[in-house]
């Protein structure tokens, strides 16, 4: 899956399924759980297959994107460079996009790994006036209305420049959940 006439695409992940809060680490020096640690390697495999071709990866600087992030990456055989960036943890929806509009145009396709519910905020909010793709991309947003889980990888085409950004732009191309 690439982008084309002008097209960017975007991947969100939501971070593996990490220890809970009550833990005696601090909220961002959580790590992943064992749930976690096996189905990152998972999410990075169907990206791969997803044929996504990625220029660049954004992740939030938190122990449990970074661990997932570099779980993924064994799947992907050629992975991007990444930048774990301070900003995205536990960023609002807003702030991922403002984040979002200063990269580079020469990319043309980024994976970002952050947190809920930003995460997932941003999936619905960038695809949330529905797809002109039919029916599919319907039901692709439906599903990522009713819930973003751990794991979880959401595939958005967008028109224009990252700076162009902006809520209702974005087509859902690919859902993926480790349960289906």
């Amino acid at each position: 899956m690439t982008a084309i006439n002008g097209e960017r695409l975007l991947v969100l992940v939501r971070h593996a399924k990490s220890v809970p809060k009550d833990t005696a680490a601090p909220d961002f020096d959580r790590p992943l759980a064992d749930r976690g640690r096996a189905e990152a390697p998972r999410a990075g495999q169907w990206l791969a297959g997803s044929g996504c071709r990625l220029d660049f990866a954004l992740c939030s600087s938190a122990c449990r994107t970074r661990q997932t992030w570099q779980l993924m990456v064994p799947g992907l055989g050629e992975p991007p460079p990444v930048v774990y960036e301070d900003r995205l943890y536990n960023a609002s929806s807003d702030d991922l996009m403002a984040v979002l509009a200063e990269t580079d145009e020469s990319v043309t396709g980024l994976v970002m790994v952050g947190h809920n519910p930003g995460i997932h905020e941003l999936a619905v909010a960038l695809c949330g006036k529905g797809g002109s793709g039919g029916s599919d991309e319907e039901e692709l947003l439906h599903r990522i209305r009713e819930g973003f889980p751990t794991s979880a990888v959401v595939v958005v085409a967008l028109p224009g420049a990252w700076r162009e950004l902006a809520p209702g732009r974005g087509r859902p191309k690919a859902f993926w959940t480790p349960h289906g």
